[in-house]
């Protein structure tokens, strides 16, 4: 039989990326659905490591992706708000519940394909509500990602009459380790293990390779769908590249044990499906699954240990960041006064947080220290998660009966809530400007850089005098820092007036003006904040 190679290439490669983009698709769609719920189960469901492993594979069951599951906790770790050893678990039970859709192909419901893009289609374009549009794009989605499978099947299927092919299949079968570095390359160039597997159904299905042959491949993406996650924690800090690389270890290590094992493991799948009259698809779904239970089930109890290997391999001291509140108490709401004077050290915590972070984003700026960079980012997530926990308790608190001075303190710390966390989110733009400044490769006037560090000097005395004033109600403080308020307007303006002459004479370039002129702006804003604070203590806000 004479294969028609370029209707062929052209319909496989068109048929991955209508896959892949109904992959795509059909997860954002997901994460749109429930994304803030899952993150925040992903948060409180890793007490343990097992209790990751069911997070796990709950969120990537989910959304359809255990790279995106994977992402987030490495980008969890990074923030400072998981452990190491918490992200492992997660890590774990993401591989499992990336088998969901192995199934799903497995059970040929790509049979509904254009069904399902014909209802999400009418879902996403002929109704208002942004539920239902994203419910829409879910299930346009799979009907995309059905479609792909169904063109790459036709265009597979002239393969197996091809003498070069199945020899070669016949090589793959009897040398594993081929088999698997053809599973792990084609994952690792697609980005996706759901499509390595999908596309290895299909052309099982279509007689292309025999179950045996089929494994080595499937084992092999487990090693492929690794390198996203490597990718992830390029420039991360160091935890995040030790659950990178866990992730590696966990799957290649796996991937060892069950090539050493291929046969038992095949003879389990086949006497499955002899039970359950599964072709030759859901054989594959259940090697997939057994894979990946069974090496949760074998890994979960060295959890400790698989920590303490990647720490050793990636040497060097991480910073440590004490993740959620310390000071909030549900027992304390039913005495407001106590539980005010709770938030108040709670606050005092999450300030000099921000100020820390101001402090990392500065010397990023002045000296392109990227490890302060780093640093810096996960402090500035700490502070956003804070913010969120301690307006959660606010909230609550609101609903206790609270006295007349209980109730106007109340409100005043609910803005200081506010100010702090824009304290941070000014840190991460100066952080932001540091980037451009060292992308951009821009170099300030003397007479530039020295105003600049005069600004961020006042400003941080300003933030550590307001948060000492916070803590302690020190009312003569608060003065002091209303007092610096006015120095900082005026420095702003003079520094701006210096900044406009030294344009006009061509000392300053127009890209460090802009940088200049911005980052004044975000430290003057940084002394307004400190500023509301003040007056918070005072009582005159």
């Amino acid at each position: 039989m004479e294969i028609e190679w370029q209707s062929l290439i052209f319909s496989f490669f068109g048929g991955l990326g209508v896959f892949l983009f109904g992959l795509h698709y059909m997860s954002d769609g997901l994460q749109k659905t429930a994304g803030e719920k899952l993150r925040r189960m992903l948060e409180r469901m890793t007490t343990n490591p097992f209790m990751g492993v069911v997070a796990g594979a709950l969120v990537t069951g989910i959304i359809q992706s255990s790279t995106g599951t994977t992402v987030m906790a490495i980008g969890f770790v990074n923030a400072g708000l998981m452990t190491l050893k918490q992200a492992i678990g997660v890590i774990m039970g993401a591989n499992i519940g990336t088998t969901v859709t192995a199934f799903l192909i497995g059970f040929k419901i790509s049979k509904y394909a254009m069904p399902m893009i014909g209802v999400g289609m009418v879902l996403l374009f002929f109704t208002k509500r942004k539920k239902v549009n994203y419910f829409g794009q879910v299930v346009f989605g799979a009907g995309m990602l059905f479609l792909g499978l169904n063109l790459m099947s036709d265009a597979m299927r002239p393969l197996r009459y091809w003498p070069v092919f199945t020899e070669l299949m016949t090589t793959l079968g009897d040398v594993k380790i081929l088999g698997v570095l053809v599973g792990m390359m084609f994952t690792a160039v697609v980005q996706s293990s759901t499509a390595t597997i999908g596309v290895l159904q299909e052309l099982a299905y279509q007689g292309g390779v025999t179950f045996h042959q089929a494994l080595p491949i499937l084992f092999g993406e487990n090693i492929g769908t690794t390198i996203t996650a490597a990718l992830a924690a390029i420039g991360a800090s160091i935890s995040a590249r030790r659950a990178a690389l866990t992730h590696f270890i966990f799957n290649a290590f796996g991937t060892v044990i069950f090539i050493i094992f291929l046969t038992p493991v095949a003879a389990l799948v086949l006497w499955l499906a002899s039970y359950t009259g599964a072709d030759i698809k859901l054989q594959i779904a259940y090697a997939h699954g057994i894979f990946n239970i069974t090496n949760a089930l074998i890994f979960l109890p060295l959890t400790g240990l698989l920590a303490a290997v990647v720490t050793k391999m990636i040497p060097g001291d991480d910073i440590e960041i004490e993740f959620g509140t310390k000071h909030l108490n549900q027992h304390f709401l039913s005495t407001p006064n106590i539980a005010l004077g709770q938030v108040v050290n709670e606050l005092t915590r999450m300030g000099n947080i921000a100020r820390e972070a101001f402090n990392d984003a500065t010397e990023y700026f002045f000296e392109g220290n990227h490890k302060r960079a780093a640093i810096a980012k996960q402090k500035e997530a700490l502070v956003n998660e804070l913010d969120k926990r301690i307006t959660e308790y606010m909230v609550q608190l609101s609903q206790s009966s609270l006295s007349e001075k209980d109730s106007s303190r109340h409100n005043q710390l609910f803005q200081t809530i506010n100010d702090i966390e824009r304290i941070g989110d000014h840190a991460e733009n100066i952080l932001e400007l540091g980037e451009y400044k060292i992308d951009k490769k821009i170099v300030f006037s003397p007479d530039a850089y020295k105003d600049l560090k005069q600004m961020v000097e006042i400003v941080d005395e300003s933030i550590q005098m307001a948060m000492e004033a916070l803590q302690k109600n020190d009312k003569e403080l608060a003065r002091k820092v209303m007092e610096n308020e006015e120095r900082i307007d005026k420095y702003e303006r003079a520094f701006r007036k210096g900044h406009i002459k030294r344009l006009n004479k061509g000392i300053c370039s127009g890209n460090a003006g802009i940088v200049f002129l911005d980052t004044l702006s975000n430290l003057e804003r940084m002394g307004d904040h400190a500023y509301n604070i003040a007056r918070s203590v005072l009582g005159e806000y």
